[in-house]
């Protein structure tokens, strides 16, 4: 078998142009099937990145109405008891929480201002001295708020960047009074996301509310204790958890909302957690479909480079007539010549294959910088396509093969 495949090699090295074009449709077929599976599969590293999050790993319990996004301005329902301590505690104690915490919000419409700038949308929290740990932000420039600040609800604020550009166009905030609900709030800090990442798409006007909107257009933080001054004492709260995986952010989340939603007796109304995994998951599931299709379309040219194969296995054939009626007549044996035939047939479209996988990574990996796409290269596809197209050559090359062993030596020697 060594000898053969050693003298396949030689014969593909003597006759290159021939080989070259003869396996050029296995090469063109693989290089296409590498580059779409690695495509799709960078797209599905995207689609997760960006709708999970950008890599954060926070879920988002809230308040939901019929499906949709509960407005905190009516108040807490009728139904839905305050959040407890204990149903935090519970929460945090699932296995793969890191932490939790507990904050209200609501949207910001026109409500802050420093001097004549408003901040026309964006999102004002309320929050516990554990939100920015468990959200994972931190203080860019200036400082946190004090555990006097926390407890004794000073009317101190944090804005986020977006909302900094907003309201003071480039002037540093620090020290700046802004106007909420018409009360004087002394900016201390400026946030910055840890996670923050590629723009997220969101896939519902749900997710959008709960994701989306509250990021996009600028955040200002006050203490929890201070909500009551620009708003009211009672309204409803929402929970930020941190899990360890990412993946687990969907069936912890949907856990968290079950406790929750044991003391709550409103059947319209129901705690929610953003369900971006599972738009994920959809996602993938139908570009995995379209990479069926298309593997299966470029497959296509992988049975013309089998023809081609064939037809030059053939010529071989034709070519090698006496070398074949020589060698039975010394008494090689009818499965010498098949083995000797479908190997050469296996060997040159392996050769093809292995080819095709380079200019298919190089593909992808083109395609993957123009497109701004993650680079994935799905090693069991590699492995596959190379086999696929030995594949290939044992099966085009089987005629041909068999066509050589079946060869009368009197009558090649004497057509010789």
């Amino acid at each position: 078998m060594l000898e053969n495949i050693r003298n396949s090699l030689r014969g593909i090295w003597s006759h290159k142009l021939r080989s070259l074009l003869t396996i050029l449709g296995v090469i063109i077929g693989i290089a296409s099937i590498i580059a779409i599976v690695s495509i799709v599969e960078g797209t599905n590293q995207k689609l997760e990145k960006s709708l999970i999050g950008s890599g954060n790993n926070v879920a988002t319990v809230s308040l939901s109405q019929n499906g949709w996004y509960y407005d905190a301005s009516a108040g807490l329902p009728a139904g839905v008891p305050m959040m407890t301590r204990i149903e935090l505690d519970r929460i945090g104690q699932l296995a793969g929480v890191e932490a939790v915490t507990a904050y209200v919000s609501r949207q910001a419409w026109n409500a802050v201002f420093y001097l004549d700038r408003p901040l026309s949308y964006g999102t004002v929290y309320g929050i516990a001295d554990d939100f920015f740990g468990t959200m994972q932000y931190s203080v860019a420039r200036g400082r946190n708020f004090t555990e006097e600040e926390y407890n004794k609800g000073f009317k101190v604020a944090i804005i986020d960047g977006n909302a900094a550009d907003s309201l003071f166009y480039g002037e540093d905030p620090l020290g700046e009074i802004i106007e909420i609900q018409q009360e004087p709030f002394e900016v201390v800090g400026v946030i910055r996301d840890d996670n923050a990442g590629e723009k997220e798409e969101y896939q519902s006007i749900n997710d959008y509310y709960m994701y989306g909107w509250e990021s996009g257009q600028g955040r200002v933080f006050v203490p929890e204790r201070a909500w009551p001054i620009i708003y009211q004492f009672d309204e409803p709260r929402s929970v930020g958890l941190r899990v360890t995986d990412t993946k687990d952010m969907a069936p912890l989340g949907k856990r968290a909302a079950d406790i929750l939603n044991e003391n709550v007796t409103n059947p319209d109304i129901r705690y929610s957690a953003g369900n971006s995994e599972e738009y994920a998951d959809d996602l993938k599931t139908l570009t995995n479909a379209i990479r069926l299709m298309l593997v299966s379309i470029a497959s296509l040219s992988l049975l013309v480079g089998g023809i081609g194969v064939m037809n030059i296995m053939l010529v071989s054939v034709t070519e090698r007539t006496a070398e074949i009626g020589l060698k039975k007549a010394l008494g090689a044996k009818r499965r010498t010549i098949l083995t000797q035939f479908l190997t050469e047939s296996a060997v040159l479209t392996s050769t093809g294959g292995i080819l095709g996988v380079a200019v298919g990574i190089g593909l992808a990996k083109l395609i993957s910088v123009v497109a701004n796409l993650p680079f994935g290269v799905n090693v069991p596809w590699l492995l596959i396509a190379v086999g696929f197209s030995m594949a290939i050559g044992l099966i085009f090359g089987a005629m041909p093969a068999s066509r050589a062993a079946r060869l009368d030596p009197i009558e090649a020697l004497r057509r010789e």
